[in-house]
């Protein structure tokens, strides 16, 4: 149960979304610059209380991710993870100065496996360096939080000791993290409660929780902390993160809502931007939503049971506590066909979550033509695959798909004529090989382009229903040591495919500008 009077006014939770820092820790799930400053802005308009932007010591894109960010985007709090260590520190004062309102992040491991196997230090060694770590951190902004690593793991005591010792040395945030999600509901709970009660000074800092979801339990944890108290959830969108992932901003947020009678809790999320903003987060990733996913799945308001059919058409709240609406779906899937112009494509895209440039909307609505001369109906999945496919395009791709032709049949090697653009150039390759016209298309566009890509992951799926839906291919690849991965959509498996290598290849050769020269491309034949 909260721990407010019923009859007060609702508390405010703070929404602090780690999707850019520990989100991004997901296998796969790295971000570009670019992206980066796309799912930022999504978070700002979303209405995040605190995007935690990277880790700027972790390396130099992070800390130009972390700048840039701080930099440009406006609304939220722009905050930075640092080590208590001054290095740390310096590096992430250093990126987020130009943010209008800062934090930075610092954290030292407290419980006693962490102590004793991890940092090799005392208990005295730990207080003493998270003191000095908070010090330094509010000697260049007013806002820090300290994280106990492994909180829920530490003892009590000494919790409580390096709770107070930080609050007192300048933290305005402590931040309790079940790191690897192993605490209970009831635990989390009994914990929160034992550090009002037992800490002085811990009315001078807002409580915040961060849960990991290992044994399934990061949502429920999450909220058990905000009835016992707590101030701040640390989440990110559709729960992503390391291993199992983090507490899902879209669960706690929706949860709080939904059940207003029993956490007498708001928040200042805006939730019709729940699942475009969802959506964004997974296509920039890479990283898909399952299905049943609560909120944001594809069946979370799916009925299909002929009971609850029955029951939705005589009243809706019959079988749902909640209204597609309130998170951005919407009732309407087809809206647009040939005829539309710009303006509706651009309304549209922007009610779906995308903010498109005046270049991203030309090539989004030259493929949408082309798209409705193939297809009678446009459906709002068509619309997302088009856009994601703009925007997992570099902005200045060096390879693009002039035309291919592919034949194949039972028992016969299939070929795959391939012309592409590198620049003012076309070359074309044929290639009669492999075990399919996937396969082949492979090698061809790794002997254009000199650069060949190891596949690690392929997965196609169809971005809408009927025969002539858009297929929509994600390739994780491998070169050199380094994965990358391309988005590709066409109503022609072979074409996404295709699309999909270049925006990967593309990718590589914005990093490394010297693996884009045709070393001997081919002529046009």
């Amino acid at each position: 149960m909260s721990s407010q009077e019923p009859n007060s006014e609702p508390r405010t939770i703070q929404i602090f979304d780690t999707t850019l820092r520990d989100g991004e820790q997901s296998p796969g799930g790295s971000m570009n610059l670019v992206e980066k400053l796309e799912v930022a802005q999504a978070l700002a308009d979303l209405g995040v209380d605190v995007i935690e932007a990277g880790f700027p010591i972790a390396s130099p894109g992070d800390f130009e991710s972390v700048r840039q960010i701080a930099q440009t985007i406006r609304g939220p709090v722009i905050c930075g993870l640092a080590r208590c260590n001054d290095k740390d520190i310096d590096r992430a004062w250093e990126a987020l100065k130009q943010a209008p309102r800062s934090r930075i992040h610092v954290f030292l491991a407290t419980s006693a496996i962490h102590r004793e196997f991890k940092l090799k230090m005392s208990t005295e060694e730990i207080v003493e360096r998270a003191v000095a770590g908070v010090k330094r951190a509010a000697s260049y902004c007013d806002d820090v939080e300290f994280s106990p690593e492994d909180a829920c793991r530490t003892e009590h005591d000494f919790l409580c000791r390096v709770v107070e010792a930080t609050i007192a040395a300048g933290a305005t945030t402590i931040n309790i993290p079940d790191t690897v999600g192993y605490a209970t509901p009831e635990e989390v709970h009994a914990r929160i409660v034992m550090l009002r009660n037992r800490v002085p000074n811990i009315d001078r800092a807002v409580i915040s929780i961060h849960c990991h979801d290992d044994l399934g339990m990061a949502t429920a944890n999450s909220l058990a902390a905000v009835s016992a108290g707590a101030g701040q959830i640390e989440c990110t969108i559709n729960g992503i993160g390391e291993r199992a992932g983090n507490t899902a901003l879209e669960e706690v947020v929706m949860a709080m809502r939904t059940r207003a009678d029993l956490f007498h809790c708001r928040t200042n999320i805006e939730s019709t931007r729940l699942v475009p903003t969802s959506r964004l987060v997974s296509k920039t990733t890479g990283l898909s939503i399952q299905r049943n996913k609560s909120i944001v799945g594809q069946n979370a308001f799916a009925h299909e049971a002929g009971i609850h059919q029955d029951g939705m058409l005589k009243e809706r709240s019959t079988y749902e506590i909640m209204s597609p609406a309130d998170v951005g779906l919407s009732k309407t899937d087809l809206v647009l066909g040939k005829h539309s112009g710009r303006a509706a494509l651009a309304d549209r895209a922007r009610i779906l979550g995308y903010t498109l440039s005046g270049e991203q909307l030309q090539q989004v609505f030259e493929r949408f033509k082309d798209l409705a001369d193939k297809k009678k109906e446009i459906y709002d999945g068509d619309i997302i695959a088009l856009v994601q496919q703009q925007i997992s395009t570099t902005s200045d791709p060096q390879w693009t798909l002039v035309d291919y032709e592919v034949t194949t049949a039972k028992d016969r090697t299939p070929s795959v004529r391939l012309t592409l653009r590198h620049g003012d150039e076309e070359s074309t390759e044929t290639a009669e090989r492999g075990d399919g016209p996937i396969d082949a298309a492979f090698w061809a566009v790794g002997k254009l382009t000199g650069i060949e890509l190891v596949c690690k992951d392929y997965r196609v799926r169809s971005a809408t229903l009927g025969q002539d839906a858009i297929g929509e291919v994600v390739l994780e690849v491998e070169y050199k040591g380094k994965s990358y991965r391309g988005v590709g959509a066409s109503t022609d498996t072979v074409e996404a495919t295709i699309l999909a290598m270049l925006s990967a290849i593309n990718r590589i050769a914005a990093e490394r500008p010297q693996v884009a020269q045709n070393p001997s491309p081919q002529p046009v034949t």
